[in-house]
């Protein structure tokens, strides 16, 4: 079934309640986000000939907008393709020619640096402009009847070969995600509000989806992205509010609540994921926000859902084991099936470290476009997430390591090899490799170790990136080698790497 019949049953059951608000203001009722994303789905049809399984792209930082755009693609049973706003002109180029995206959306401030279209995209259309507002004059389309393996959202996740992987995510997936949510994540109530802080474009826009099932009010705030002082101003105004944070977006509410005591009556729940939360981290916000936290593990391929550790096991200080669980990733989501395997695919023992492999209804088909990926990561059923971990006796899973060099800087994730490959376009680059190096305010920075010729520096590398990739992903650090280690095969050791500089840090 439609994930949009969530929206239309919130518009026949509380039609002039609340949907989605800028800000303190409301932007639209249920009912009339509905119409509105009716219109513009047939606005898409008429002027631009979409038709289901179409796929069309979002590049815009929050906007209320970006909620009713969605419905609009799901409600013609088109795919959207939500893009990260901060990846670079030529990365989004490559997603919306990789996807054969018909349509792009985007907001004006992105809009002047946009690079050349590919030849499949029909049309970009600004968000809020003339030819937008001409599309929600169009005759409301009726809602498409999909079937539950029919794609609703294309997520472009990075992958180790330099390029990222579209997982494409079903309307059964996300039916499965939010039914997973109310049994294992948290309860949402009608008229309880989730604050889209976090990019739309990933796990908070995943999370609309839960909120419209119980008639919840998606809230942007009016900066369209993470200011601690603009939530805390904010929450007064939605009672039973929820946001979805990355543990650098908790340690930084925490602090600006222990400095500035503001009221929190309001904030039912914190959701947070995407990077490990460390201990100390976690005492802090108990003691500031009271047990209102809870952490989900997923990845784009089981959107949001592998693992969640609720509001009651944070809170369960009674229990022997109460400390060591809250290191935990929690246990597995209603939806999922979960086993620690071997590289062969056996199920190793309880305690035993090996790759976290998910199987369920939550977990993707496969990437668009790459059978070689989808037969690699999930050809015999089973999702290999590349991370390692082991389950105790209790049947709480810990994440030990992640085998892939994953790096996650403020929730964000980087792989090594995307930046790696820029680098080495450079002529005055030998040989590089980036690693990720603990960091107080970002949880993991990105490192790049050099061999270089005779007067490159960090400016000119800095700068060289900046032309290439995105802003988040270019190095925060350059150290500077005469030779980086290696193995007897000539592989780079990055743990060498690691050790190195993590001791040199400690001495220094």
């Amino acid at each position: 079934m439609n994930v949009a019949h969530v929206f239309a049953r919130n518009a026949r059951r509380m039609g002039d309640a609340p949907a989605v608000a800028l800000g303190r203001r409301p932007f639209a009722d249920h009912a009339g986000l509905c119409m509105r994303a009716a219109r513009l789905a047939g606005g898409m049809r008429e002027r631009f000939g979409v038709a289901r399984g179409d796929r069309v792209a979002i590049f815009a930082r929050n906007l209320p907008e970006y909620v009713e755009i969605l419905l609009a693609c799901w409600w013609q049973g088109l795919a959207a393709v939500p893009v990260n706003a901060k990846l670079h002109p030529r990365e989004l180029a490559w997603i919306l020619e990789h996807s054969g995206s018909a349509l792009l959306f985007t907001s004006e401030d992105l809009a002047a640096g946009l690079g050349e279209a590919p030849g499949t995209l029909r049309e970009t259309l600004i968000i809020g402009g003339t030819a937008y507002r001409r599309l929600l004059e169009a005759e409301a389309a009726p809602l498409t009847p999909v079937a539950a393996d029919a794609m609703a959202w294309l997520f472009y996740t990075s992958g180790t070969t330099g390029r990222p992987k579209g997982a494409m995510i079903t309307h059964g997936n996300l039916r499965a995600m939010t039914y997973a949510y109310f049994i294992d994540v948290d309860s949402i109530a009608p008229g309880d509000a989730i604050l889209h802080a976090a990019p739309i474009s990933h796990g908070s826009g995943i999370y609309i989806l839960p909120h419209a099932a119980a008639g919840a009010v998606q809230v942007v705030p009016e900066s369209g992205g993470f200011d601690p002082a603009e939530l805390f101003a904010l929450l007064p105004h939605w009672p039973g509010s929820t946001l979805f944070a990355a543990p650098t977006m908790v340690k930084r509410l925490t602090a600006h609540a222990r400095a500035h005591d503001p009221d929190t009556a309001s904030l039912k729940t914190i959701v947070y994921g995407g990077a490990p939360m460390y201990l100390a981290d976690l005492d802090a916000a108990h003691e500031v926000f009271g047990f209102r936290l809870a952490q989900i593990y997923g990845q784009g391929e089981s959107p949001m859902t592998i693992t969640a550790l609720d509001k009651r096991a944070h809170a369960d200080i009674g229990h022997s084991h109460w400390r060591r669980r809250l290191q935990s990733a929690g246990t597995p989501q209603i939806v999922c099936e979960v086993k620690i395997a071997d590289p062969e695919g056996r199920e190793l023992p309880t305690g035993e470290v090996g790759e976290i492999l998910v199987r369920g209804d939550s977990v993707v088909p496969g990437y668009w476009q790459d059978p070689q990926a989808t037969a690699r990561t999930m050809g015999d059923g089973w999702l290999r997430t590349g991370d390692l971990g082991s389950f105790d006796e209790d049947g709480f899973l810990y994440i030990r390591d992640r085998s892939k060099d994953l790096i996650i800087s403020g929730g964000a994730n980087i792989y090594p090899r995307e930046v790696e490959d820029v680098l080495l376009t450079h002529p005055g680059v030998r040989e590089v490799s980036v690693i990720g190096l603990p960091d107080p305010e970002w949880g993991e920075r990105v490192v790049a170790c050099l061999v270089v010729e005779p007067g490159v520096d960090e400016a000119r590398l800095d700068a060289w990136c900046l032309e290439r990739i995105a802003r988040f992903k270019r190095p925060k650090q350059y150290v500077f080698l005469e030779e980086l280690p290696k193995n007897n095969y000539g592989k780079i050791l990055k743990r060498s790497l690691r050790a190195r500089l993590c001791g040199e840090e400690r001495e220094g």
